[in-house]
This record gives C-alpha cells, sequence and structure tokens, in this order.
C-alpha cells in the first residue's frame, strides 16, 4: 500500500509569521526606555542641557502674590551677641518670605540652630517639612528653626514659594541663592539635609538623611544640642 503523509502542522509561511512576530517583540523589549530606579530622590537634580522650568525668569508681580498665598512668617532674630567662631558670620542670604537680605549670623546668635536643607523639586522634601513645623511649634523660642532651599533650583523664589503654599508649610526660610549658606556650615549635597549648630555658631552635627516624624528631630535636637523638646 502506498504510505499516506500528513500535511505539515504548521505550514511554510505560519511558521515565518511567528519567527517574525518574536524577532519584533524582542527588538520592542531591548529598546524600551526604563526608567532608573537606582537613583534616589533625595539626590541632587541630574544635569541637563538647556534651561530647566524652575529657573526661567517670573515677573515681580507674580512673585509677590507667590509671597502673599505663602504666607511665611519673618526670618527670625535672636537679638543677642554673635560668636566670633560662628561659622555663619557675615553670611546673608535673602529671607524667602520677605525678599529683604538676612543675616544669619547676626540673626541666629546665642540660641541652638536647626537647618533643614530642602529643594522644591525633592519628593522627600515634601513629606520632611511639615514636620520640621510641627517641631518649630513644639520647641518654640528655645531653638531656632530654618528651613533653607538649596542653590539647585532656588534661582527664583517664586517656586519654592508655590512648593510650600502647596503642602501648606509656613516655616521661616532663605533661600540659599550662591550656596554660601550651605557652604558655611558643609551641607552636602543631599537633599534634605539637616545641620545643628550650637548657641556658638559652631556645627555640632550633619544628617544626610530624612526624618520621618517630629518625635525623631527632637531626639536629634536633644542628641546633638542638648535641648528637650
Amino acid at each position: 500500500p502506498t504510505p499516506t503523509h500528513r500535511p505539515p502542522r504548521f505550514p511554510p509561511a505560519a511558521r515565518w509569521t511567528v519567527v517574525f512576530i518574536v524577532v519584533m517583540i524582542a527588538l520592542i523589549v531591548a529598546i524600551w526606555p526604563r526608567g532608573d530606579d537606582s537613583t534616589p530622590m533625595s539626590s541632587a537634580p541630574p544635569s541637563a542641557s538647556g534651561a530647566r522650568p524652575q529657573d526661567a525668569p517670573v515677573d515681580e508681580a507674580r512673585v509677590a502674590a507667590a509671597r502673599t498665598d505663602a504666607a511665611l512668617p519673618d526670618c527670625p532674630v535672636t537679638g543677642l551677641p554673635e560668636a566670633a567662631g560662628s561659622v555663619l558670620a557675615g553670611v546673608v542670604e535673602p529671607c524667602l518670605g520677605t525678599g529683604a537680605p538676612y543675616d544669619l549670623g547676626a540673626a541666629t546668635a546665642g540660641k541652638p540652630l536647626v537647618i533643614n536643607v530642602w529643594a522644591q523639586w525633592c519628593g522627600p522634601c515634601k513629606t520632611e517639612l511639615p514636620y520640621f513645623e510641627e517641631y518649630a511649634a513644639r520647641a518654640g523660642d528655645r531653638v531656632t528653626v530654618l528651613a533653607l532651599h538649596a542653590k539647585e533650583g532656588g534661582s527664583n523664589p517664586f517656586f519654592p514659594l508655590t512648593l510650600l503654599t502647596e503642602i501648606g508649610v509656613r516655616l521661616p526660610s532663605v533661600l540659599d541663592l550662591d550656596g554660601r549658606v550651605a557652604a558655611a556650615i558643609k551641607a552636602p549635597r543631599v537633599f534634605p539635609s539637616t545641620v545643628f549648630l550650637r548657641a556658638d555658631g559652631t556645627v555640632a552635627k550633619v544628617y544626610p538623611g530624612v526624618f520621618d516624624s517630629p518625635d525623631e528631630i527632637a531626639d536629634a535636637v536633644n542628641e546633638h544640642l542638648g535641648v528637650r523638646a
């Protein structure tokens, strides 16, 4: 008897179609853009060519309106004599709430000082800032608490003011336009960071990390500055 030949399960045309689809899927997977999850949100912003949105000029009328909306308290002045060894001696930057020049060394003299360094593009900063506001209310006049917007992304006060309005934080703030404050207190380019200064203006501790509650901040102030709140 003549043997019968069964037709192939997949015709040649179908097999080549499957191969083509598999190859195309592999190519798509290979070139598909991937986010870099290894970059922490608290690191400095990646450099990019061209102007960044936060560096765009904003007219004075909009800046004035942003200051009104933010309703920040004026930067504090202790009225106490400045120690000769203060690292902030002669460091002047604008107070974010008013735009007026603010002499940090003279204004914060004679009291323990906590400076929280933040940036408006920093995700963890938005979470942490309300904790510093709550801690400042607890500490009262025993400790001076300042928020310092970093030089990175802080060339225009409009954007930091808008962010503080958005998250509802009203904390005395300074704009570190040229990075002089960060350089004086040895703040790292990690955001957020917190620097603890003694009443004589010397640095007690630099903490490049995130606080998760007002209680954690209070514990750190007690540890490094000896003030309970």
